[in-house]
């Protein structure tokens, strides 16, 4: 295998990285007391990069390039949209990290990455996000960032592989990481480690796991079963005490800076202009970010008058996309804990008896039955709570979902509607609520539960169709895979084995089988008896689901 990074290996790190965001942001968001304690680090990294990753997919579609770009045009589309997708102080400085390894490709139009270029882009993204920040803290990303390079650069100087490189580069982050509560007083008290350094260490390791196939060196990272908010090893020279045992979730409560978070995107500026505006806001507030250029600019900063923000971005070019959030009233609203109940459509009844175990109410959907907003506001009255999370569990139900959410508002409920689109999404989502959390943060977590959870299914043809995967004929088998047609083949265990080597490609732990109405029982036994020989480091659950049409739908988490 050469030891180079390719255009490919590029579009994987995107995706696995927005899956392990995905996956953790909640912990992330949990870690969030500097500079803010707004609980947001987590989410914001997320909607950065999966903002970035669909506004760069969409210009290379646009240009007929998409998954056939060669690894400097990949960069040239990532780098202008994660400028446009930052969200957040967090997300700024990610886009920077991530741009600044876009600008060392494209400036030396490399098509491959080898060793000693991958030190180069680690260390131009650290600095280029260190340079971002009108006043650097130690103890954040930056710091975290900066020690990756160092790592990665000294692997390189010692003549080490691509997987030597990003190797060091995680074992430097990690060590980073948790030395952030000796430079953080905030961190010291809260007992946690940086959420923006978190993020970055799990950049790092998505990164690590492209190029070699394993999360670390060690199999012992954030990515693994080590929680991302160990608390810290108190020491002598940590000016703070340690919190008390039943402070664990302290974040940093009493929010005394200034008011709100202004952002927005800024063209038609220029150099001059864009210094003004930098003075003008490092005057009004702080956690400033001015980056970009030279046609287009991303502006962060918190400051009491977020109109005078607003109004200097006005005078330096033309502000657009422009976000203003209250940061005092974030804290309160993201710890309160409130009662949660969960109505979740059910493909079958052996689902919806899942559910309903699980403490859901069950509503039954299927082809040309699926529920109306009212039903589902009717469901949501029956759990008995004021605060209700919608699981579709189906792509068509999530506009309804939405629309019953509004609908009742006007009543007083409130209902959060997460994007479960399938069955085994939904089940991924309810696995992780969690009632002693905020209502905020179990949306969050399952939210991010669903939709990094992959899925597939197989079905039989019933007429003849043109799919992805070629014209299919009455009796042939159809494997699915995120809801289009992948593959065809002749039987229903080969279409399921093929579907999961498909979904495994991006890495997983658990893998859920869902057998449908009529379906041979032994079909989901030869699936997981497969897995257990071929995977057996994979966890496979089968629930006997009593769908129609799909005699096995298959999740990957």
């Amino acid at each position: 295998m050469p030891d180079v990074f390719t255009a490919d290996d590029a579009r994987h790190w995107a995706l696995l990285t927005r899956a392990a965001l995905a996956a953790r942001r909640a912990e992330i968001d949990e870690l969030n007391v500097f500079p803010v304690p707004d609980g947001d680090t987590g989410t914001n990294l997320y909607l950065t990069l999966d903002g970035a990753i669909e506004d760069a997919t969409a210009a290379l579609r646009a240009d007929g390039e998409l998954g056939t770009a060669d690894l400097v045009r990949e960069c040239t589309a990532m780098r202008r949209a994660v400028l446009m997708a930052a969200r957040g102080n967090s997300g700024v400085i990610l886009s920077q990290v991530v741009g600044g390894l876009c600008d060392v490709v494209t400036e030396r139009q490399a098509t491959e990455v080898d060793a000693r270029m991958l030190a180069a882009c680690l260390e131009r993204g650290a600095a280029k996000a260190r340079a971002s920040v009108a006043h650097p803290q130690e103890g954040t990303i930056l710091t975290v960032a900066d020690a990756a390079a160092g790592g990665a650069r000294a692997a390189a100087d010692a003549d080490g592989t691509l997987a030597d490189v990003s190797g060091a580069a995680v074992a430097a982050a990690q060590e980073a990481l948790a030395a952030t509560p000796e430079q953080l007083p905030a961190l010291a008290r809260a007992g946690v480690v940086d959420a923006g350094g978190a993020g970055c260490v799990l950049l790092l390791e998505s990164l690590h796991r492209v190029v070699t196939g394993a999360w670390t060196a060690t199999d012992d990272g954030l990515l693994s079963a080590a929680p991302l908010h160990r608390r810290a090893e108190w020491r002598a020279d940590v000016d703070a005490p340690p919190p008390a045992a039943d402070d664990a979730r302290d974040r940093g409560a009493g929010h005394d800076g200034p008011a709100f978070e202004v952002m927005y995107l800024l063209t038609g500026a220029t150099a001059d202009s864009v210094a003004t505006l930098t003075a003008t806001l490092d005057r009004l507030g702080d956690s400033l970010l001015v980056v970009g250029g030279p046609d287009l600019w991303n502006v962060h900063v918190h400051v009491d008058d977020a109109g005078a923000a607003v109004e200097a971005g006005i005078l330096a070019g033309r502000p657009e996309r422009v976000r203003i959030t209250h940061l005092v009233s974030q804290p309160a609203a993201r710890d309160q804990v409130l009662p949660l109940g969960v109505v979740a459509g059910a493909a079958g009844p052996g689902v919806a008896a899942v559910l309903e175990a699980a403490g859901a109410v069950a509503v039954p959907f299927g082809p040309g039955r699926r529920p109306s907003a009212t039903q589902l506001v009717d469901a949501a009255r029956r759990t008995g709570a004021t605060s209700v999370v919608l699981l579709p569990a189906d792509a068509d139900g999530l506009m309804t979902a939405e629309i019953a959410a509004r609908a009742a508002a006007g009543e007083g409920l409130e209902l959060h509607v997460v994007p479960a689109r399938t069955t085994v999404q939904a089940l991924a989502a309810l696995a992780v609520l969690d009632p002693d959390r905020s209502v905020h943060a179990n949306v969050v977590a399952m939210t991010g539960a669903a939709v990094a959870t992959r899925h597939g299914a197989v079905t039989v043809a019933t007429k003849e169709a043109l799919t992805w995967a070629g014209v299919c004929r009455p009796g042939d088998v159809l494997g699915i895979v995120d809801g289009d047609v992948a593959l065809l083949a002749d039987d229903l265990g080969v279409a399921a084995h093929d579907v999961l080597d498909r979904m495994l490609s991006a890495g997983g732990e658990l893998v859920t089988l869902v057998v449908g109405a009529g379906a041979d029982t032994a079909l989901a036994d030869r699936v997981a008896a497969r897995l257990g020989r071929e995977r057996p480091e994979v966890e496979v659950v089968v629930i006997d689901g009593g769908q129609p049409v799909y005699p096995l739908l298959l999740g990957v988490e």
